[in-house]
């Protein structure tokens, strides 16, 4: 049995973080195990209170981890401060990274505005965990943050991946769906350290129901990462699982609601999401 670890928040809500991550595990046929970094509590509407745990029992629940099971691919979340990240990767380095397949969810604000990761934490997170990473998934946001480039056209985006594939990841996708806010489609932007570059085209859903969707894609390409598929499969096949999420709503809550993790099994690949070249 392929196990994923996910390193994330808890979202008492169920529709992000630790809960959304376990949730596409499942779905996607690997064993899920969980390490969390923080509490919250909030709900569709936002974020009312955040508790971060101490690192040194991250430290703890990884070690507990690492002494009994054979990690294949494990993925970052909301990972709040300085000191959280470096003892993560500091464990990481430990553990024998490179064995590993490792996704950096770059987890900065929540859906209703919240802010998920403190400034400091910034460039210990460029330093520390982007270099080790197989992939990156920022949105729009995120990637300004990241790089400290302004990103206002789409040879901007070619731009700040180019500048975050520098701290030595394998590939960068450059999620468009904060960035784009009218056309018909939503375009997802891939650079890979290779050189190959590719788009991931969905249709635009009319929906306030996106809650988690950051942390669903990520988990789905640390789900097929850990079974062995390669990357850029895993990012297509990843693509298409959070689009049918999104697609198919559960319509819970009176804000942003969780996406469904069983639409992808129950209503199948139906070719909404194209894969474009270049």
């Amino acid at each position: 049995m392929n196990i994923a670890l996910t390193i994330a928040g808890s979202d008492s809500g169920g529709g992000a973080g630790i809960q959304a991550d376990l949730k596409t595990f499942q779905e996607l046929d690997v064993f899920g195990a969980s390490v969390i970094t923080a509490v919250t509590a909030q709900n569709t509407i936002g974020v009312s209170g955040i508790s971060a745990l101490h690192p040194l029992f991250v430290k703890s629940q990884l070690d507990a981890l690492y002494d009994d099971f054979s990690i294949a691919a494990l993925k970052t979340g909301m990972l709040f401060s300085a000191e959280m990240i470096e003892i993560v990767a500091e464990v990481l380095q430990e553990r024998d990274w490179q064995k590993q397949a490792i996704v950096v969810d770059p987890v900065m604000i929540a859906k209703g505005g919240a802010n998920l990761l403190q400034d400091t934490a910034i460039e210990v997170m460029r330093r520390q965990l982007l270099p080790m990473a197989a992939v990156c998934t920022p949105n729009i946001p995120e990637a300004e943050v990241l790089t400290g480039l302004r990103i206002e056209r789409q040879e901007q985006i070619r731009e700040a991946a180019e500048h975050l594939l520098d701290y030595g990841m394998q590939a960068v996708v450059m999620k468009g769906g904060h960035w784009q806010t009218t056309g018909e489609h939503v375009v997802d932007y891939v650079f890979m350290r290779s050189g190959e570059r590719f788009q991931l085209h969905a249709p635009r859903i009319a929906t306030n129901h996106t809650h988690g969707t950051g942390c669903t894609f990520s988990a789905a390409i640390t789900a097929e990462l850990a079974k062995g598929v390669q990357l850029r499969q895993a990012i297509i096949t990843a693509k298409r699982y959070v689009h049918a999420a999104i697609a198919h709503p559960l319509e819970l809550g009176r804000g942003h609601g969780p996406t469904n993790h069983f639409a992808y099994k129950k209503y199948g690949d139906r070719g909404e999401v194209t894969y474009v070249e270049g």
